[in-house]
């Protein structure tokens, strides 16, 4: 069974590793989630990087949350966490967007 202490001490020990690795990830896949957008390309292939995106980002949200729990608060915090929403929020609205193009396009098409 999972021990929540136990993952946020990791997490916490890991500090450096960790955002080394989901910084780059989150912003990349993002980028990759826009870039799919503006090329126009399938909302499957839209949702996937949107999803790894945001699992990237949630998992940042959740790493930041355990640092706010031992009382960490500090400019770096607020800056992770702000990355991680506006990826959330980035990718959200990129699926939405994606959606909304294809509805609109079946609609044009039935006119």
């Amino acid at each position: 069974m999972l021990n929540f202490n136990t993952l946020a001490e990791f997490s916490r020990t890991h500090c450096i590793s960790i955002c080394a690795f989901l910084v780059p990830a989150i912003l990349l896949a993002t980028l990759l989630t826009i870039i799919l957008i503006g090329l126009g390309r399938p909302t499957t292939q839209v949702c996937q990087t949107a999803g790894m995106a945001s699992i990237f980002a949630f998992v940042m949200v959740l790493h930041v949350y355990t640092w706010f729990i031992v009382g960490v608060v500090m400019a770096p915090t607020y800056i992770l966490l702000c990355l991680a929403i506006t990826c959330l929020l980035t990718n959200l609205v990129a699926i939405l967007y994606q959606r909304h193009q294809v509805n609109s396009l079946s609609f044009s098409n039935n006119a």
